[in-house]
């Protein structure tokens, strides 16, 4: 079965299933989605909870040969799989074993990132057949104001529909930060409703000006998104420095994966080889499209520059020296 975070409520009020597997790009929608299931959980009698953290060398072995040898007399158990981006074959046949014969009195929730070329594995091919595969799709900006008015109205709040407009523009596809806001307006407008104007002086600036933000549009080939954040940071006093050092990092991983991929033909085993956390293997992807080694080379070289820039090794600003960085990473061609 395949479910929607928003369908999951219905499908759980009429019994767990044996098996969960809740992936997706939406981190908002993911954990929610998890904490449902957690509750229902805890409805149905399952009192005992096992989380484990599934990395490289994890004995698998053993959690099998622990969920099968169960006493008569024990708790119901709810057993918690957080799943890096990649499985080797080992975890997915052990994954895929638990969803089809899976012990008694134990409900399975695994939480992944992966990617939608990856559905067609055999052990999420197992979830959706023999349990309960949950995407977290991400919304779409068109219906991002429609997804904030029904979240507000869920909280006894109701605001015009250029209101919603605005909190959609503010937070830039960001659900975390959408539902902060959301928060924010439930708790600060008792009269449960608002209008533009209030709610424009009660919401913050939500669109995640950080510098791993920065890195991860730059190298996406988001242009425009890279540059705003690049202003947002450098008006809230964000120093060069540090904005350099999360760019110069992800350019290097960017370059270890290249060169990498010259010996191996797996872009999977080469990001892993590498330790490239999950949350940044999307933007790596990408700029490994657009990039040939000699554009990273030249960008960790002009990285270097706008640095020396910053610490007053050489004379100039390094804000320009950033902006035509960050530009060049995102792929606009500039006058030499």
């Amino acid at each position: 079965m395949r479910l929607s975070p928003e369908s999951l409520a219905a499908a759980l009020a009429r019994g767990l299933r044996n098996a969960y597997l809740v992936t997706g790009v939406e981190p908002l929608l993911i954990a929610e989605s998890c904490d449902a299931i957690r509750a229902r959980a805890r409805v149905e009698g399952y009192g005992e909870r096992e989380v484990h953290f599934v990395e490289r060398g994890f004995r698998w072995h053993e959690l099998l040969a622990d969920m099968s040898n169960l006493s008569l007399f024990a708790e119901r158990r709810l057993i918690e799989l957080k799943l890096p981006g990649t499985l080797d074959p080992e975890s997915s046949r052990a994954l895929q074993s638990l969803v089809e014969r899976p012990p008694p009195d134990t409900v399975l929730l695994v939480s992944a990132t992966v990617e939608r070329k990856a559905l067609k594995n055999a052990w999420i091919a197992a979830f959706e057949k023999a349990g309960v595969l949950v995407m977290a799709e991400a919304v779409p900006r068109r219906e991002l104001p429609a997804w904030i008015l029904s979240r507000l109205a869920q909280q006894g709040v109701v605001v015009e529909q250029d209101a919603a407009e605005f909190i959609a523009d503010r937070v830039e596809g960001n659900l975390l930060a959408a539902q902060q806001e959301i928060e924010r307006i439930a708790l600060l407008s008792p009269a449960g409703a608002a209008t533009l104007d209030q709610v424009s002086a009660l919401v913050t600036d939500s669109a995640r000006f950080d510098v791993f933000e920065l890195a991860g549009a730059a190298l996406s080939g988001n242009a425009g998104r890279a540059l705003r954040i690049l202003a947002g940071l450098r008006a809230e006093g964000e120093e060069p420095p540090l904005i350099l050092w999360a760019l110069t990092n992800d350019l290097r991983a960017v370059s270890r994966v290249a060169k990498r991929l010259e010996r191996q033909r797996s872009l999977d085993d080469a990001l892993r080889a590498e330790q490239v956390w999950s949350n940044r293997q999307g933007p790596v992807r990408a700029a490994l499209q657009r990039l040939q080694r000699a554009d990273i080379d030249a960008l960790i070289v002009a990285a270097g520059r706008a640095d020396l820039l910053a610490k007053g090794g050489l004379r100039g600003d390094p804000w320009i020296a950033l902006e035509s960085l960050v530009a060049r990473i995102a792929g606009v061609p500039l006058a030499a």
